[in-house]
């Protein structure tokens, strides 16, 4: 039997680079297929809303950033869902502070999914804009990669699609979202 996987896009895309992990997931979604199915979940800020997904599948992988100012912009940490609970996690936004504390409730339910955090040290989450800085642009591909990575530790693999979407038009979607397209996700 298949695991029941899931990506959830986490931050604020209104807050610069708060927003990578939103785009991180639109982007997976828009441009690979996912073999077993991969169910990809535009998480936002909506924190505790999220439990539901942590009792509902074995694995959750949640992309998003992780503000620690003793680690160099671009750093991505891969954190199992035990060690944000046991160090704390980083917690300079209010959706970082849900999470941890969304991951500490949930453990203590009969079923918490095997949780995954893949974050990566923003430069500016504090600016009111749409996009990501040229920082954090030069290391989205490997922010992208160590994703698919931890996907296929779950089992999944990730195939390209034909037509890719880029960076710049996910970012676009998510500055001016639209019914057509999803409300930006």
């Amino acid at each position: 039997m298949d695991a029941k996987v899931a990506l959830i896009g986490s931050g604020n895309a209104f807050f610069m680079d708060e927003g990578i992990g939103l785009y991180a997931a639109k982007y997976l979604k828009e441009n690979y297929t996912f073999s077993p199915a991969l169910d990809i979940v535009d998480g936002g800020t909506l924190g505790f809303l999220l439990m539901p997904l942590l009792q509902e599948y074995e694995h959750v992988i949640i992309a998003n950033t992780g503000s620690d100012d003793s680690k160099a912009v671009g750093t991505i940490d891969v954190l199992s869902g035990d060690a944000l609970i046991e160090n704390q996690g980083i917690k300079k936004t209010a959706n970082e502070v849900e999470i941890t504390e969304m991951l500490q409730i949930c453990s203590m339910a009969s079923h918490c999914a095997h949780t995954t955090m893949i974050s990566i040290v923003p430069e500016d989450i504090i600016s009111v804009c749409v996009d990501i800085t040229p920082a954090l642009r030069g290391y989205w591909g490997g922010y992208i990669q160590t994703i698919i990575d931890e996907l296929a530790k779950c089992g999944l693999s990730a195939t390209p699609k034909a037509e890719i979407m880029s960076l710049d038009e996910i970012l676009e979607q998510f500055a001016n979202p639209s019914l057509e397209h999803g409300k930006g996700f």
